[in-house]
């Protein structure tokens, strides 16, 4: 996904680099939500200036893993209080859109590398488990929970969370190895608003957003516990989906 080559600053306009980003958007079919109207548009902004800068994607990864990393690293030192959230959420959130942003300006510097994409997966798997685990140590050390049993809750969501990543991942991989290829979509394809409200949970934006809850103990581990059973629903719904589309593979 991502090229390593530094390049020379860009004197194109930067509205039409966004233009020239708009059109080259990938399809929002099956696109969550948040990821559809909030972050990819602010991963295309900040492609736009990173390109306009001449910085590489591998640099946009890098200030995404240090954005995520600080607010995860926050959750697990800090008292669990409503400026400790509402920092944790705005970290998290501005990782999130440089993490949107690296294969945008990957796809403006006409492609990117295996090693790209490599650190961009590696990246996305240690922060999709690392945030759970961070909530766990936040709940042991400064949450009165009503029962024990529900510091189990974040290490659930961890595994769902790898479970689901890796399922995402291999699954591609099968399909390509077996030849199977999803038919092309036209880029100003738009998929119904229904259907990305519908898979918000499963966005990690969501995820991001709900830490501003942090300081209201009881709210955040309702909501929480909340986001994690409805993931791990449809991380059940989507492993029987995938499986029966290898048992056709094979």
């Amino acid at each position: 996904m991502n090229s390593p080559v530094q390049q020379s600053p860009s004197t194109e306009p930067l509205s039409e680099i966004v233009a020239r980003l708009a059109r080259a958007q990938k399809s929002n079919r099956g696109a969550p939500a948040y990821s559809r109207w909030v972050n990819r548009p602010a991963g295309r902004l900040l492609a736009a200036v990173a390109y306009r800068l001449g910085r590489t994607p591998n640099q946009v990864t890098a200030v995404s893993a240090a954005l995520t990393f600080s607010g995860v690293l926050l959750v697990a030192v800090l008292p669990a209080t409503v400026p400790t959230g509402v920092l944790v959420a705005a970290l998290l959130m501005a990782g999130y859109a440089f993490d949107a942003a690296d294969g945008q300006l990957a796809r403006l510097r006409g492609g990117g590398s295996p090693a790209g994409e490599w650190l961009d997966h590696v990246v996305d798997c240690t922060k999709s488990a690392s945030i759970h685990l961070a909530v766990l140590v936040s709940w042991y050390r400064w949450f009165d929970l009503p029962d024990e049993r529900l510091l189990l809750v974040p290490l659930l969501f961890a595994v769902q969370t790898s479970v689901f990543f890796f399922a995402v991942i291999l699954t591609e991989q099968l399909r390509k190895a077996a030849g199977v290829r999803p038919p092309p979509r036209p880029v100003t394809e738009t998929a119904p608003a229904l259907r990305s409200v519908v898979v918000l949970p499963a966005d990690y934006g969501l995820l991001c957003v709900l830490f501003v809850l942090l300081g209201a103990h009881p709210v955040f581990v309702v909501a929480y516990t909340a986001l994690a059973v409805v993931n791990v629903g449809i991380l059940l719904a989507a492993a029987r989906n995938w499986y029966g589309q290898m048992r056709a593979l094979g």
